[in-house]
């Protein structure tokens, strides 16, 4: 049984089942979420938006947020269970000695679609260099050009989850070539062509017409993409970041940009957010730039809470959540 796994069964067969659990909302949506979790469970003792370090938050035995801090984390006295609004939990993992016993879900899984078609909408904007037909029109200036198809074009995708497979997908529908790097290994039903390991991300990007990166905000993938891995790819490829801003190194990425090194960049998490009005960025011409929007589905409140009640019914019956993070991992 994975630690994952076997944490699961501790928290849920601890002693949830002598008395009814209280849950902490600690969410800015919070009466949202108390609303239709008391319709769903209407004797479970719920708190929203309590202060965190009141009464009512040091004996919660699960806490429903987005963002928490470690003082938090270090002061609850009863926590078996976090469920996270959203499928990074990067804040959780300074305080992850204190976590031992506690079970953590996230919301994986309901970013996939959206965050596909943004990335997809993002390479054929690439390709096609949008921002200069848009510069053109602006300017009543009648230009012809002749662009290849996608299907000739290779995708390299750093990090192969539930997003990275859904964009392999529609990358494969498109006739583009996949080429993946993730921890695992192969599974046979994957969109991919060609599979490359951690140590052969250098292969992967001299590859890649498109590169993404939709990794997680761990340290190991701290500045994954910096002056090294910018200089491995092609002059003509072009940069897609989706996971977080701190998996690249930003001011290589602007010496890159603006060098010529590789060609555009897609960009929707930056080092600093929002993205500073004195950033280089802003002004380049080969470059999308998106306020952290990827993923955000509509609906997205209504998708969390089917993942948090169903893990709720479950956690009442004693049974394994779905979405268990292993925080040794980050992920």
């Amino acid at each position: 049984m994975s630690r994952s796994k076997a944490q699961s069964q501790r928290v849920v067969h601890g002693d949830a089942d002598k008395q009814a659990p209280k849950l902490l909302i600690l969410h800015p949506d919070a009466e949202e979420y108390r609303a239709a979790i008391h319709s769903a469970f209407p004797t479970l003792e719920i708190v929203a938006n309590s202060h965190p370090l009141s009464q009512h938050a040091l004996d919660a035995d699960i806490i429903l947020t987005s963002r928490i801090s470690v003082q938090v984390i270090e002061s609850v006295q009863n926590l078996k269970w976090i469920q996270s609004t959203n499928s990074g939990v990067e804040f959780l993992l300074p305080a992850r000695e204190h976590l031992r016993r506690t079970v953590v879900t996230n919301a994986r899984g309901i970013h996939r679609e959206v965050m596909a078609d943004y990335v997809l909408g993002m390479v054929t904007a690439l390709h096609w260099d949008f921002r200069g037909l848009l510069r053109q029109q602006t300017a009543r200036d009648w230009r012809m050009k002749f662009v290849g198809p996608l299907s000739g074009k290779t995708i390299g995708i750093v990090g192969l989850g539930a997003v990275g497979l859904e964009i392999a997908k529609r990358a494969k529908s498109a006739g583009m070539t996949v080429v993946g790097m993730r921890r695992g290994g192969a599974q046979t039903a994957d969109p991919v062509d060609r599979y490359v390991a951690r140590h052969q991300l250098g292969e992967l990007l001299s590859e890649s017409d498109f590169v993404v990166l939709v990794v997680p905000a761990t340290e190991e993938t701290r500045k994954l993409i910096g002056v090294v891995e910018l200089n491995s790819m092609r002059r003509s490829a072009y940069l897609i970041n989706v996971s977080r801003g701190t998996v690249v190194d930003e001011s290589a990425l602007i010496d890159a940009l603006c060098t010529g090194k590789i060609a555009g960049a897609a960009l929707d998490v930056f080092e600093t957010e929002p993205l500073p009005a004195s950033s280089k960025l802003w002004d380049m011409p080969n470059i999308f730039i998106t306020p952290h929007i990827a993923g955000n589905p509509t609906e997205y409140t209504r998708r969390a809470l089917e993942i948090f009640l169903e893990n709720l019914k479950r956690y009442l019956a004693g049974q394994e959540l779905t979405n268990v993070v292993d925080l040794a991992r980050g992920y």
